[in-house]
């Protein structure tokens, strides 16, 4: 039985990320620091679930704290270690920097030095669609340039795949960062635009709509998601014996057993699109308060997916109906609404 470590296991693609491996035979450790950046009783209700399986453990621990996460992974020894704790979002970043930099930058490099001192089989990172900032070319790819980040939260997550790499071709450690691209479903997070609409079209109460509207977005629902990095764990790259060997798709490092890999839906959605979603599925009309756009925000994310479906052979493919009304269902059950 593989054991495997993932940071952010309260978090809500940690959580769908770890039921998914426990159902299919995996051993889990969680770790995950139970911030209150969002409801707290909501990552709990998530751990408690995944602990009604025997074969999953909890630890309750920041980050930055490197004899607990030390502690921790040289007691389960991990053989593979997926790193999705994080200060996640980007307007937070603008009122609390400082929480981005201890938690993306110091924590990831907790986690390298763990995994460079086990020597697991495959270190998988999360990385973000935000990295590709002010790219305007889509859909986005790998091999584009990323060196224009909009946020401090784009920038640390640039970081860590520049450590990464560096730990990578150091350490011969087979490391994959992901770029997710706005993901969403059930027990998604209550900061997110998909729980804050379902929320005031419910409650009545108004929805902004930043951009005017003129938002585009490539919504994958998180089942998605977290068969992508599934599919991943099973794919570690190898340092290529010279770069010719590297296939024209691949973004893999012609320096190290390292590579980027999107995952998202491929598909530019309209932002208006997605708030008739909702709408259809709450029964009633939004109250719309349009807003200009935000600072750091960018008006489009759009995800070229050619390389998880030659890696993995494998494409998310949910739509935004049938995803908006899975999560809305769930909001019903779980609010009691």
């Amino acid at each position: 039985m593989r054991t495997v470590l993932i940071t952010g296991s309260a978090g809500f693609i940690g959580y769908h990320l770890a039921k998914l491996l426990l159902d299919e035979g995996f051993r889990v450790v969680g770790y995950d620091g139970l911030t209150d950046y969002y409801d707290v009783r909501l990552k709990d209700r998530r751990h408690q679930m995944l602990l009604q399986n025997q074969q999953f453990r909890a630890e309750v621990g920041m980050l930055e704290d490197m004899e607990r996460l030390h502690a921790l992974a040289m007691e389960e020894k991990p053989e593979v270690i997926v790193h999705l704790a994080a200060q996640a979002g980007v307007r937070y970043s603008l009122e609390n920097p400082r929480a981005y930099v201890d938690a993306n930058l110091v924590g990831a490099f907790n986690v390298m030095e763990c995994a460079r001192e086990l020597g697991v089989s495959h270190l998988l990172m999360a990385s973000t669609s935000s990295v590709y900032g002010a790219n305007t070319e889509m859909p986005f790819h790998e091999r584009q340039q990323a060196d224009t980040p909009l946020t401090l939260y784009a920038a640390t997550k640039k970081a860590n795949e520049a450590m990464a790499h560096s730990y990578a071709h150091l350490w011969n450690l087979p490391t994959t960062m992901f770029r997710f691209f706005t993901v969403y479903g059930p027990w998604g997070r209550p900061d997110m635009a998909l729980f804050k609409f379902t929320r005031g079209i419910l409650n009545g109460e108004p929805i902004d709509i930043y951009n005017e509207g003129e938002m585009y977005r490539d919504f994958t629902y998180v089942a998605d998601l977290v068969r992508g990095i599934r599919l991943l764990i099973d794919r570690a790259p190898e340092r290529p014996a010279s770069p010719e060997d590297i296939a024209p798709h691949d973004s893999l490092s012609p320096a190290a057993p390292w590579r980027v890999v999107n995952i998202g839906n491929s598909e530019k959605v309209r932002l208006m699109d997605f708030v008739e979603a909702i709408e259809a599925e709450c029964g009633r009309e939004a109250v719309k308060n349009f807003m200009p756009m935000q600072k750091g925000d960018v008006p489009a994310t759009w995800a070229d997916a050619t390389l998880l479906k030659q890696l993995t052979g494998y494409a998310p493919q949910t739509g935004i109906r049938e995803g908006v009304k899975a999560f809305v269902a769930w909001y019903r059950d779980y609010y009691g609404v």
